[in-house]
């Protein structure tokens, strides 16, 4: 039976976790795992065959970090190979008479993906294609995409495996006790994404316990239309007698999951610390349950790597200012290849209020392509909103659709065939809401039953290509009224009848009505109001516009759409005697919301907002004048320190953080070169290392510790990952370093973590240990003898800031 049919009236069970039976099967320290499918295939087949013995419908193959950056080609293939025959024997002698099925497990590459780290996003496509097709090669019945962190290489690993295989994917995404991946997405973001690119299964795993996993369930439950599946821990982890055991024992466990399937989830299993008995347990716990049936949402929804915006509810304000029409400084912009102009407009607009950017970037003089996807690159470095991506160039559409972090809205089709066969298919395959201009073969139709015709139109070969109505917006199109007075009531008719009689979302560019007259800002403002009550779900508009923005606020509160009036009363108190609403520089306290305020110097808003090359060259104008240490005591590290305590309260998230960090280091190298000019290195702050322990080559997190401690001053020195604790203890020794940092990812990699610390202890008993990693606990830290668990960089900087002042 293939899986996918029998998902749709069956429950689907999941093995448990591997790490730690492969540790008490003789996996020592440093050891790789995957190498036992080869050197230790019987112990590999055995822990599979008691996971089908215990009720398992699914066994994931010991791949977990098999890739072609840990093994190369010839391994790598043979590694799979016995992995998947592994699985496959381990079914055929298992006396359970469950249907079974062997998943190729797909583990995260262990690199941050450009703009945060230094992994292009197309080579890490490569990594997991070639994963994709040497497992293909052997017939697994499905590919499982687990312990994500980061939603761009998520998308990466989901893209492999659609590009390179036909097999169903599940994709299962790792989130923190905040309810958000490593980098921000929240689980709406995720759902939109990655139903959008047709997973067959999505939801989560790892990191934590059932219980605390209940509220990202319930959000995925919520949005997604697919099946949605958990894979927990057992609990919180700590060590007994140098073991790693867990919290939440098996009958607990299974009381757990089954509240979760009575709520909608239809796939489980368990991660670190469950065993073939948290299986069978949960096996007898659901065994005379039904999974409750799909259901289709029906929500339109497009997101950034950080969050998801919903259409169909309170009207979605999109910017319009990306756009060379009628704007002669950003065609400009766009010839000299003025990037930090372009981010500028689109961060006013996220100041002025906007929920999504319109990026246009169409000028026949350049390489539309070239600029699109760089733009689309670098705002979302800097900005987390979601983008429109505005363009008739269908190569240039697909390379921005491709290289896009979330779900982007498409800007556009229309009713000509041409023009949805070219389209449609780039949707179908990247996922994306749809803007459909209610245009033909024979032009714009002055009437609005002819424009309602076209929208039918659309929709029906919308779905030809799987593109379901949820993920179309019509734009009846605005037309000027100086040409034609009857335009604007043609235009709202069609607003109200796609709204009523289609059930479809509707958007305009409501500033084309007032084309040709004076004082347009009037006209439009009240077509806008119009076209808001008629039931419009979303504008292009001018977001500076006093009048456009007050009926927006105004409308909302009038809706009931705003609780206790307050977004009114917040933009009311805020408004200026002048008609334009000119952006503001954002404080500590709003700029992770976009809010208006003033205060920041023109060098630590460059750094706050993550904008390198402005940083860059306000610091060499600023070193004319200032000394260089006093640009970084009251310019960089203030700028920092806004970040980190918006890092600290959940306002911001580790995107922000990092290209702020990018900021701060652009700025440090124009200081670095200015003191060389004058002899001198600059000060430092106190010496720490830092590694990723021996047998992990997971480097992401290390990587991003060194770089937030780098730009605090410290003296960092990095011994990479998988690092044997002897070079580690001699590293300390050599430089008499007071802190040394610790990276752990996987369970089977925490006892080389231990090993180490109990040598630092023994020959560099001054050294304090600071260790992090996703199965670390402050408990967990405590029992292996470290000094301190961070839970995060900024944590880290903390308590190096602690140490440095003790010594």
């Amino acid at each position: 039976m293939h899986i996918l049919d029998y998902m749709k009236d069956h429950f689907l069970i999941l093995d448990g976790g591997m790490g730690t039976l492969l540790q008490e099967s003789g996996l020592k320290p440093g050891e790789l795992p995957e190498r036992m499918n080869l050197s230790a295939p019987e112990v590999i087949k055995n822990i599979h065959k008691a996971y089908y013995d215990a009720g398992s419908n699914v066994v994931l193959t010991n791949t977990f970090g098999a890739n072609p950056l840990k093994f190369d080609d010839e391994e790598l293939d043979k590694i799979i190979a016995a992995s998947i025959e592994n699985a496959r024997a381990a079914a055929k002698e298992s006396l359970s008479s469950s249907e079974k099925f062997v998943a190729l497990d797909i583990g995260p590459l262990g690199k941050l993906l450009k703009p945060y780290g230094d992994l292009e996003f197309e080579d890490a496509v490569s990594f997991y294609a070639k994963i994709v097709k040497t497992g293909a090669k052997y017939n697994p019945d499905l590919i499982f995409i687990e312990t994500m962190n980061d939603s761009y290489d998520t998308k990466a690993a989901l893209l492999a495996a659609k590009e390179n295989s036909d097999l169903p994917v599940f994709v299962s995404n790792a989130y923190g006790s905040d309810g958000k991946l490593m980098t921000g997405a929240t689980p709406a973001a995720m759902v939109a994404m990655l139903e959008g690119m047709h997973a067959d299964a999505i939801g989560a795993n790892c990191s934590l316990g059932p219980k605390q996993l209940m509220g990202v369930m319930e959000e995925y439950l919520e949005y997604a239309s697919v099946p949605v599946l958990i894979k927990p821990n057992a609990g919180l982890p700590r060590s007994v007698d140098g073991k790693t055991v867990y919290d939440v024992l098996p009958e607990e466990f299974a009381g757990d999951i089954e509240e979760l399937l009575k709520k909608g989830v239809r796939i489980t299993g368990g991660c670190c610390g469950t065993r073939p008995e948290y299986i069978k347990a949960v096996v007898e716990k659901i065994w005379t349950m039904n999974p409750v049936p799909l259901v289709r949402k029906g929500r339109s929804v497009v997101s950034s790597y950080t969050h998801a915006v919903e259409f169909g509810h309170s009207p979605i304000l999109i910017g319009e200012r990306i756009n060379p029409t009628g704007k002669k400084l950003f065609k400009e912009a766009l010839r000299n290849n003025d990037i930090d102009y372009i981010l500028g407009e689109g961060l006013k607009q996220q100041d002025a209020g906007v929920q999504l950017l319109d990026v246009n970037v169409g000028l026949p003089e350049i390489d539309e392509e070239k600029m699109l996807i760089t733009v689309v690159k670098e705002l979302q470095a800097v900005s987390d909103l979601p983008l429109q991506l505005d363009t008739t160039d269908y190569k240039a559409m697909e390379s921005a659709l491709r290289c896009y972090n979330g779900k982007a809205m498409v800007n556009s089709v229309n009713g000509k065939v041409e023009v949805m066969e070219h389209v449609f298919p780039l949707v179908k395959k990247y996922g994306g809401f749809v803007v459909a201009l209610t245009l033909d073969e024979n032009g714009i139709p002055e009437d609005a039953d002819t424009r309602v015709k076209i929208a039918k139109r659309i929709i029906e070969k919308a779905k030809e290509y799987g593109i379901d109505k949820k993920d179309l917006i019509f734009d009846p199109l605005a037309m000027t009224i100086s040409a034609d007075t009857k335009a604007a009531l043609s235009t709202l008719e069609a607003v109200y009848r796609i709204n009523t009689e289609l059930k479809a979302n509707t958007s305009l560019g409501v500033s084309n009505v007032s084309f040709g007259l004076p004082e347009r800002s009037l006209v439009t403002s009240v077509f806008f109001g119009n076209a808001l009550e008629k039931g419009l779900s979303a504008a292009i508009m001018n977001p500076y516009s006093q009048e456009m923005m007050s009926v927006y606020y105004a409308f909302r509160a009038l809706h009931d759409m705003d609780a206790n009036c307050t977004d009114y009363i917040d933009y009311a108190s805020k408004l200026p005697a002048k008609q334009e609403v000119k952006a503001q520089k954002p404080d500590a306290a709003t700029i992770s919301s976009g809010s208006a305020a003033e205060g920041l110097s023109p060098l630590k808003e460059a750094v706050v907002r993550g904008l390198k090359d402005k940083a860059g060259l306000i610091t060499k104008e600023l070193l004319a004048s200032t000394e260089p240490l006093t640009i970084v005591q009251e310019e960089i590290i203030p700028a920092l320190n806004i970040v980190g305590k918006g890092f600290e309260e959940k306002r911001m998230f580790l995107p922000q953080l990092l290209m702020a960090a990018e900021a701060s280091k652009a700025s440090f190298e124009e200081i670095k070169l200015a003191m060389a000019g004058k002899g001198s290195e600059g000060p430092k702050r106190m010496s720490f290392i830092i590694a990723t322990v021996h047998g992990d080559i997971h480097d992401i997190g290390k990587n991003i510790v060194k770089l937030i401690l780098e730009n605090y001053g410290f003296d960092v020195h990095d011994l990479g990952k998988d690092v044997p604790p002897e070079v580690i203890v001699d590293k300390a020794i050599e430089i008499h370093a007071p802190v040394v940092g610790l990276s752990a990812l996987m369970t089977t990699t925490v006892p080389a973590m231990e090993e180490t610390i109990k040598q630092l202890r023994k020959k560099a008993p001054w050294v304090k240990v600071v260790v992090g990693g996703a199965v670390l606990t402050q408990e967990y830290a405590d029992q292996i003898g470290a000094d301190k668990y961070c839970k995060d960089a900024m944590d880290t900087v903390r308590y190096a800031e602690e140490v440095e002042k003790s010594l």
